[in-house]
């Protein structure tokens, strides 16, 4: 596997070398073999990136642990644990639904910008995403929103009576020694952070323009609020400890039985395959990953994904966003390791 590592290591300098890209860590794992490198401006192995959606899976273990608890069930409505979460249609999601983004609500709110212009807290989010018109009939479709995850940490919460970013922390994080991942900050301070490389940022987070400095991926609002759908701080090293925790379920954290479920294809029948918060879908990742194939990919240019085949995992974090990456370095990374397997 050395080989193909220098070759995925080689292509990935090759993009620092060419101006194209800033910062990145590659960190690949099977059985003993461990390889990880940092790229560029990322001072060590060690550098912390905005995960961006690979929080997303982080946030689904926080809710499955405490369907573990017996706190909550997949099938219950959300309008058990948010009452005013019940106009119409909303009335029959299921926590299921929320994890598997096939509950209707959208992505991004149609407020987004003015809610992240006026440096709104996270409450008013949830507020927001409690009333937004649905975009389909709960269940009866797939479509990726991150609202749904937002509304889960927001049921955490009321559960638990801890913020999300302590719970996770708590629950999560710490136990599976995760010691240089956050949801927001944490302990962390922005200098200890890579940049993002926003002049190519997605349109959620002002896709680079002048005048949304303030709000942007790399502004003190963005890197503090901790979104549970994108907002998460963490090493390579860290997220490659998490999937560890799937391929190779010890019960530390989550039910074995629990972590075996959430990596199994919920929305058979429907456009996309999903776990619960985790992407199943083989062509995010590498050409030669197995149907079995779990991970999750970040707008801010990030990968991450495990292969219960091959015993395989590969983390790539990176600054440049992911409508530049996937295609330039994501994917011929994931494609060299995944083939190497």
């Amino acid at each position: 596997m050395q080989d193909s590592m220098e070759k995925a290591a080689a292509l990935i300098q090759t993009e620092v070398d060419s101006g194209t890209l800033e910062s990145a860590v590659l960190d690949v794992r099977r059985g003993s073999f461990s390889f990880s490198q940092a790229f560029g401006k990322a001072a060590s192995a060690d550098a912390i990136f905005l995960l961006a959606s690979i929080t997303k899976p982080m946030a689904a273990a926080g809710v499955m642990l405490l369907a573990d608890r017996g706190e909550l069930k997949l099938s219950d409505q959300a309008r058990k644990f948010i009452p005013e979460f019940s106009e119409g249609d909303r009335k029959d999601i299921t926590i299921e639904q929320l994890l598997i983004h096939t509950s209707g609500l959208p992505d991004q709110l149609p407020e987004n910008a003015d809610l992240r212009k006026a440096h709104s807290p996270l409450s008013e989010f949830v507020k927001a995403a409690i009333h937004t018109p649905l975009l389909f009939k709960p269940g009866t479709k797939y479509s990726y929103q991150s609202m749904g995850i937002l509304l889960l940490a927001e049921i955490a919460e009321r559960i638990t009576q801890t913020p999300f970013p302590n719970f996770l922390a708590d629950e999560i994080f710490t136990p599976l020694g995760m010691n240089r991942t956050a949801l927001g900050l944490g302990k962390l301070q922005i200098s200890d952070t890579i940049r993002c490389q926003t002049q190519s940022a997605a349109a959620e987070s002002g896709a680079g323009a002048a005048d949304t400095k303030s709000w942007d991926w790399n502004s003190e609002y963005w890197r503090k609020l901790g979104s549970p759908w994108g907002g998460a701080h963490g090493s390579a090293g860290d997220v490659a400890t998490f999937l560890q925790s799937f391929l190779k379920p010890d019960g530390k954290v989550l039910r074995k039985e629990t972590a075996h479920l959430m990596i199994q294809n919920h929305t058979e029948g429907l456009e996309s395959p999903r776990g619960l918060g985790f992407d199943l879908a083989t062509s995010s990742y590498g050409e030669s990953c197995s149907p079995k194939t779990f991970g999750h990919r970040g707008a801010t240019g990030t990968l991450a994904w495990a292969d219960p085949e091959t015993d395989l995992s590969c983390v790539i974090l990176t600054s440049l966003p992911l409508g530049v990456s996937e295609k330039s370095l994501l994917k011929p990374v994931s494609n060299l390791v995944s083939a190497a397997a």
